[in-house]
């Protein structure tokens, strides 16, 4: 029997076993594919319902209000101010009970001639629907006298003052700014920040003046937000109030408020009206950091009889250390030609650094470092005695 016909018929089953397999490969390989995903990346082929992707960030609005750095986006929650130089056998004086911070503020008001005095004073305060207020007291003494730093300089001298705001949301720069910088630098605290008062008793025993913020609206919010307690340029006078009040009453010791943002509510003359006549009634001056419109803030103040300044530079709104110096040279240069200047800065590291540096040869180049209530003050008769010129000249 001849084998061609058989040589025939594998010669044909070959190719079509082959494809068989090659047919079982493929489906097996696309089964794999559609519920594991193709190894070179491709996504899978199984059909089934997709979950929506996550909406995308909102985007971030940079404005030139915005000036928190990243680390301040949430203050401190576990950790305290911490006593720092104080003996082991110190006792916290009666009264003080067992706040560490507030033991070492007592005991450097003993040893430091730089100390400012324990607050509150008897007479200042008076109760308020959030806690006390500030008050001017029975024989007229008002709070932003009793708690400025005194000032004995010459005012013949260039004066200058700096205010360091932000202060309570960082602890370490917080530390840095109390411990580091001259006493005649004004720390500005932040409203929302935790142990405040100790951190206000801190500052005020190392020989600093103190502000707190008055969070105002900006031109973006509500999507820069500034907390719950804002004041609104739109907001009934009442509702402004009852904001500031909360504000106002959350610690004791400073002479002064001053702005967080608020380049929205800076434009209403209404507004920042109401906040300066209730602030003078109070006893409490103000200051403003310069970022809004001038001519509104003068007019609110003037109308308002408050007591209130404005920096003339804001220090750090590039916070590198060759442009924080170049802000601090315009403080000279503007003392040199109107007798005074101020300048406002952030919690910025590099800020606290650089006034540091700045501050050590101030003297030998013929200018005064003094406290921002000696600089109001001294702008405050300067505009008095221009009006009363303009007066008589009338």
């Amino acid at each position: 029997m001849s084998s061609t016909p058989l040589r025939a018929t594998q010669a044909f089953r070959a190719p079509a076993l082959a494809g068989l397999g090659a047919a079982l490969l493929f489906g097996i390989g696309a089964l794999m594919i559609a519920f594991l995903g193709d190894p070179a990346g491709r996504p899978p082929v199984a059909r089934q319902a997709l979950a929506p992707l996550p909406a995308p960030p909102p985007e971030v609005v940079q404005t030139v209000e915005t000036r928190r750095p990243v680390e301040f986006t949430e203050p401190d929650t576990d950790i305290e101010p911490t006593l720092s130089g104080v003996p082991e056998t110190f006792q916290a004086p009666t009264g003080q009970g067992s706040d560490p911070a507030q033991a070492e503020a007592e005991h450097a008001r003993q040893t430091d001639p730089d100390a400012l005095v324990a607050a509150p004073l008897a007479g200042l305060t008076t109760p308020g629907p959030s806690g006390p207020l500030p008050a001017i007291g029975p024989d007229g003494t008002r709070p932003d006298q009793a708690y400025a730093r005194p000032w004995h300089g010459d005012p013949n001298t260039p004066m200058i003052a700096v205010v360091i705001g932000g202060m309570g949301l960082n602890r370490a720069v917080t530390e840095s700014a109390i411990d580091e910088l001259p006493p005649e630098v004004a720390l500005s605290f932040a409203p929302y920040a935790r142990d405040l008062q100790s951190w206000i008793d801190r500052a005020r025993a190392a020989g600093h003046e103190v502000l707190v913020e008055v969070p105002m609206e900006p031109f973006d919010y509500p999507n820069n937000d500034p907390g719950p307690h804002t004041l609104l340029a739109d907001a009934p006078n009442s509702e402004n109030s009852r904001r500031l009040y909360w504000l106002m009453s959350q610690a004791t010791g400073y002479f002064a408020m001053t702005n967080y943002l608020g380049a929205r509510f800076s434009t209403s003359e209404p507004a920042l009206g109401h906040l300066m006549a209730t602030l003078e009634e109070r006893g409490v001056s103000f200051l403003h950091d310069g970022t809004g419109r001038r001519s509104t803030i003068e007019a609110a103040g003037g109308n308002a009889g408050a007591r209130w300044g404005i920096a003339d530079r804001v220090l750090d709104e590039d916070p590198s250390p060759s442009a924080v110096d170049d802000r601090l040279l315009t403080l000279e240069a503007l003392a040199l030609q109107n007798g005074s200047s101020v300048g406002a800065g952030f919690a910025y590291r590099s800020t606290v650094d650089q006034v540091a540096r700045w501050a050590e040869g101030l003297e030998a180049r013929g200018y005064a470092l003094a406290p921002p209530s000696a600089v109001m003050a001294r702008q405050q008769a300067e505009r008095s005695g221009s009006a009363a010129s303009a007066t008589s000249a009338h």
